[in-house]
């Protein structure tokens, strides 16, 4: 089984947290896998505190309950998962970050090793370069050459979108002497690109 990342656990702790709320049973081994060792800890921390709380003081009524701090189990859990909900969502950019970094070097891997295959067999550096982005397209990688291919799995597109969505927050909460810094960071690199277009890089 793929390991879970960031993307897909946020996705399923919402989707684990719905149920919760709407009453469907949800089994303790499903509900324990999104949470980390923490969050399960305080989780069985505050029951625990709870169990406490029902020995010391007798309820008689739904009342008294809600006076003296009672929580039922699936209350605790919802509360769980908020706060877990609350903790991938901040990560999220971290997540992209790393999942960007994870890509590049397996980009930088894959490249390389098929060049390196196509040189070691004799074939000229550009047939190499062809051969070598070909496998990274195969891998679902961005291209070295820069060359867009339309292929684009539906799990891409979702990641992708969410990149964006994530972006433009960011851009939002700048500063207006960011996104000065930020615009002219983006056109350098522009005009970069464009002169290596005009060099033949």
């Amino acid at each position: 089984m793929p390991k879970l990342d960031g993307t897909h656990i946020l996705e399923r702790l919402r989707e684990r947290l719905e149920d919760l709320r709407q009453g469907k049973e949800v089994a303790a081994r499903d509900f324990r896998a999104l949470l980390t060792e923490e969050q399960e800890a305080a989780m069985d921390a505050a029951w625990a505190e709870q169990q406490a709380l029902r020995k010391k003081k007798r309820a008689r009524t739904n009342e008294e309950e809600v006076a003296f701090g009672w929580k039922t189990k699936r209350e605790i859990h919802i509360e769980t998962y908020e706060q877990a909900l609350v903790q991938a969502d901040d990560g999220m950019l971290e997540t992209f970050e790393q999942l960007q970094r994870d890509a590049k070097v397996r980009q930088a891997r894959i490249y390389m090793k098929s060049y390196s295959k196509a040189i070691d067999a004799g074939k000229t550096e550009e047939v190499a370069e062809s051969l070598a982005n070909n496998d990274l397209t195969r891998a679902g990688l961005n291209r070295i050459d820069g060359q867009r291919v339309g292929f684009q799995s539906k799990r891409d597109r979702e990641v992708w979108e969410m990149e964006q969505k994530i972006l433009g927050r960011i851009r939002s909460e700048m500063t207006p002497e960011e996104l000065e810094q930020l615009d002219l960071a983006e056109e350098h690199e522009k005009a970069l690109r464009e002169r290596g277009k005009k060099l033949g890089r």
